[in-house]
């Protein structure tokens, strides 16, 4: 058995889910019979079943087609039906997890009980939780005679939690910029609508978001999330040395949202999950104050000419495809 494998399958699921779980960790889950894939999924938002949860659920579909099981989206509801209808399916089953099941009951179930109940045969486990109130999950598994490994390609299970750990010490700030395989920033939209709708996604968890002066005179944005599930526009703080804006501009007239014009970025040090957009010149001014760089790069240019990312002064974490146009790229200093 490849266990590293199945657990890349997790982290890889993780990983398109990143700050679309804010307060929460990203955090992923593979469901192995036999060394064979029977799901890989991923918790998606706060609130929302965990990856434990949604993994088992559709590994137990790959079985018995329960349409009472398929229709449940309520954690609390799968962790129950699962509870007391495994039928000793998952007795001879492996569950690859990024993080640590929790063991605290809060919006949703503990996933350490549900995997009590379902007596699954063994867990492998990425990175142990950091968080106090969730830990604890690997004693209550122990003591039910569960086979637990821990540290299961550790290092990128770290890398994937590391957002969550450093909003929660201190708070986590990045910045996203745009941008063609030739570097080439300007001209209207770069990438496609599906990256649109992922930074709206992600603009709904921000505590503040932090744009340029010039941007905003040059470009007039409205900087909301119309295009998510749920449209809970950001809170702004344009950075400028002129206080001067024309009031017109769209993003002035969003309700429900305060907006700042400042010199000074010490507000984000009171902020738990604040991005900044820009381009480079902006990147430049803010790089020591960033934990992330996020790239969304588009294939669309009309050169032959390729960027080199690195000479950012950045390293590479992740990327994954958005769809054959765009590209994600995850960067820390």
């Amino acid at each position: 058995m490849n266990k590293n494998k199945f657990m890349q399958l997790a982290i890889r699921k993780a990983w398109k889910y990143q700050f679309l779980t804010y307060p929460n960790p990203a955090v992923g889950a593979t469901v192995v019979k036999d060394n064979q894939v029977l799901s890989v999924e991923a918790h998606q938002k706060a609130g929302m079943p965990h990856a434990e949860v949604l993994a088992l659920k559709e590994a137990y579909l790959t079985r018995y087609k329960d349409l009472k099981l398929k229709d449940m989206d309520n954690s609390l509801e799968i962790h129950n039906y699962l509870s007391e209808n495994h039928k000793d399916f998952f007795r001879d089953c492996e569950i690859f997890v990024t993080l640590e099941p929790c063991n605290h009951i809060g919006k949703t179930p503990a996933c350490a009980m549900l995997l009590e109940a379902i007596q699954i045969k063994k867990v492998f486990i990425g990175t142990m939780d950091c968080n106090n109130e969730a830990t604890g999950g690997l004693k209550r598994l122990q003591d039910a005679k569960i086979e637990v490994e821990i540290d299961v390609c550790k290092e990128q299970t770290d890398a994937l939690l590391y957002p969550f750990k450093k909003w929660q010490q201190d708070g986590f700030v990045f910045f996203k910029i745009a941008m063609r395989e030739d570097g080439t920033i300007d001209g209207g939209y770069i990438t496609t609508k599906d990256s649109l709708k992922l930074v709206h996604e992600i603009r709904n968890n921000l505590d503040l978001l932090v744009i340029g002066g010039e941007t905003v005179r040059a470009d007039r944005p409205t900087l909301d999330s119309r295009f998510s599930s749920i449209n809970t526009p950001p809170n702004i703080l344009i950075y400028s040395n002129k206080s001067n804006f024309d009031k017109t501009i769209p993003l002035f007239k969003v309700p429900n949202r305060s907006v700042q014009i400042s010199n000074n970025l010490e507000i984000i040090k009171d902020k738990n999950f604040v991005m900044i957009e820009g381009g480079y010149n902006l990147l430049e001014t803010v790089k020591n104050k960033i934990d992330y760089l996020i790239i969304f790069m588009s294939k669309k240019t009309n050169s032959n000419q390729k960027v080199d990312i690195k000479k950012l002064g950045f390293e590479e974490i992740h990327r994954y495809q958005i769809n054959e146009n765009d590209t994600i790229i995850f960067l820390k200093k």
